[in-house]
């Protein structure tokens, strides 16, 4: 499973980490390294409890994360 995190920036300078392929999955952070680190956090999150529910099966490789800005 391929999941992209796109980093974009606030006019207050906060970053905002956000994974397309997850609706919902967005957070705001002090750097983008935060960003990252938290949205990775939340995705897996998000995966567990639909796999959890019966709403997706579990991937059958290693989830990759990738970074766009």
């Amino acid at each position: 499973m391929q999941l992209t995190i796109r980093l974009l920036r606030e006019t207050d300078g906060r970053w905002i980490g956000d994974v397309p392929e997850l609706p919902g999955v967005s957070v705001y952070r002090a750097t983008p390294e935060e960003a990252t680190n938290k949205a990775k956090a939340l995705a897996l999150r998000v995966i567990a409890e639909e796999i959890e529910h019966g709403e997706m099966k579990p991937p059958a490789d290693i989830l990759r994360f990738s970074i766009a800005a």
